[in-house]
């Protein structure tokens, strides 16, 4: 997993959390939003540009990636498993993508396209009106 500069974390702030936990939610902000200024990952190119396809929507066009975690009941466990989601982010963003390679279809393959479209304009042409003589 990719190490996180401390520099890049713009931000950590603590939110009141949603869903199951009772009345620990209501009174402890276990949540946390965890803001990374992408920039200064220090990351090439292509993995800027795989990490902006990546986080979607979680990536503000100023350049900040913004990862909530409310998954866990404690501080400290969402506060490592935003981390964790980011270092998985900048690790898929940091793959490479195989190369594609363009092909073109043969002479055979073309005929028979060809034949298929012959053969399809002539059913269509059979559909017409019928002309008694």
């Amino acid at each position: 997993m990719a190490d996180i500069p401390e520099d890049a974390i713009v931000e950590e702030k603590f939110l009141a959390a949603s869903g199951p936990g009772g009345q620990n939610v209501n009174k402890v902000a276990t949540a946390v939003q965890l803001r990374i200024d992408v920039f200064r990952l220090g990351l090439p190119p292509y993995a800027y540009a795989q990490l902006k396809v990546l986080a979607g929507s979680r990536m503000t066009a100023g350049g900040e990636l913004i990862v909530t975690a409310r998954r866990f009941r404690t501080q400290d466990a969402n506060r490592q498993d935003a981390r964790e989601r980011v270092g998985e982010l900048i690790d898929k963003a940091l793959e490479r993508q195989a190369r594609r390679i363009k092909t073109k279809p043969g002479k055979a393959a073309k005929a028979r396209r060809v034949d298929e479209k012959k053969g399809r304009a002539a059913i269509k042409a059979g559909r017409g009106r019928v002309q008694i003589d």
